[in-house]
């Protein structure tokens, strides 16, 4: 008995035959990526449709300020002036601020290239705007650097961790308000801060272990 001949059917993979593995994973990643950039369009979109006139105007003066680091760096300047731990805790602050801005725009800015929100069709008052940024939004350097310094100079003198952790948050929170980040990139941001933090404490313990030890 011959076989049947070929056809063009059966050389075709049948609709049937599993995934290949790398395949499915891929499919699985895009899908788990699109969900949380829905999610994070949505959260921005909530905060920009909700009233906030007595908190507007403070939000947006506290995202100004802190461009450039400006607020750790003037609290740096008041730490080194108060004693000698202090003042290392405000050198490892201003290393991880180092650490952190290279990071988020050096690094992270060019490899992912995300799109700053359109704070117009989201309708965000304008008694918020700041000026938007032309760099990349994906991940907030002004987060990654507030809370980069919270934790390093939190982590040598404890009694300044919770008071600059709830400024570096207040940070972080301003550029959503404002309009000029997601929320995923504040979150970005903050785990690249405490990163940060870790790197530069790292270096400065085994350049000067007697000075900073742990206590």
């Amino acid at each position: 008995m011959s076989e049947p001949p070929t056809t063009a059917q059966d050389v075709t993979r049948p609709l049937t035959e599993p995934v290949p593995p790398a395949d499915g994973l891929r499919r699985v990643v895009s899908a788990v990526l699109g969900d949380l950039r829905a999610v994070d369009g949505a959260l921005y979109a909530a905060v920009a449709a909700t009233p906030t006139p007595t908190l507007d105007r403070a939000l947006r003066r506290l995202s100004h300020t802190a461009d450039h680091s400006k607020i750790s760096l003037a609290i740096a300047g008041a730490l080194a002036l108060a004693g000698s731990r202090p003042r290392r805790a405000a050198l490892a602050g201003v290393g991880a601020i180092a650490v952190a801005s290279a990071s988020a725009n050096l690094l992270g800015k060019r490899l992912v290239r995300r799109d700053r929100p359109d704070r117009e069709a989201a309708r965000v008052t304008v008694d918020r705007h700041v000026p938007m940024p032309t760099s990349a939004s994906f991940p907030s350097g002004h987060t990654a650097s507030a809370v980069a310094f919270a934790t390093a100079v939190g982590t040598v003198v404890p009694a300044a961790s919770v008071p600059l952790g709830a400024l570096a948050g207040a940070v972080g929170y301003s550029r959503i308000h404002t309009g000029v980040h997601y929320p995923g990139d504040v979150a970005a941001g903050a785990v690249l801060g405490i990163a940060s933090a870790a790197t530069a404490l790292a270096v400065a313990s085994a350049r000067f272990p007697a000075s900073y030890r742990r206590r």
